[in-house]
């Protein structure tokens, strides 16, 4: 009997110590997250974008924020933008993806990839401050 209890308290510290933040609710927690990239040893602002609920807006950098749009965010952390978002999907450039991270102690964060229109890719982090 009280093997099984301390195997038992065990199992429940371990399922514990493993708990972290996941995507089962399918959204991004709420706030505004500042994206930027890092390019020729510079990081360049490329706008804020607003997450309230299953909505965004933005990106931002100066200016009144267009109308929000709906993301929809898989189990895997992968979102999908439903309308347009800004510079990331103009002049020919599109999304190949974007990731988000929850679990990260300094907030939560995605980052996008974005395919410009000559082919390249190139990398933006958007963290919530």
């Amino acid at each position: 009997m009280a093997l099984r209890t301390i195997l038992s308290i065990l199992l429940l510290l371990s399922a514990a110590a493993g708990a972290r933040a996941d995507f089962t609710e399918g959204k991004l927690p709420d706030g505004a997250y500042y994206c930027e990239v890092y390019l020729l040893g510079l990081f360049l602002d490329l706008g804020v974008i607003t997450i309230k609920g299953n909505l965004y807006s933005g990106p931002v950098t100066f200016g009144a924020a267009p109308p929000p749009y709906n993301y929809q965010m898989n189990p895997n952390g992968e979102i999908t933008w439903l309308g347009p978002l800004g510079g990331y999907t103009s002049g020919g450039n599109s999304i190949s993806i974007t990731q988000a991270t929850l679990d990260d102690p300094n907030g939560p964060s995605f980052d996008i990839i974005m395919r410009q229109k000559d082919g390249a890719f190139t990398a933006s982090t958007c963290t919530r401050r």
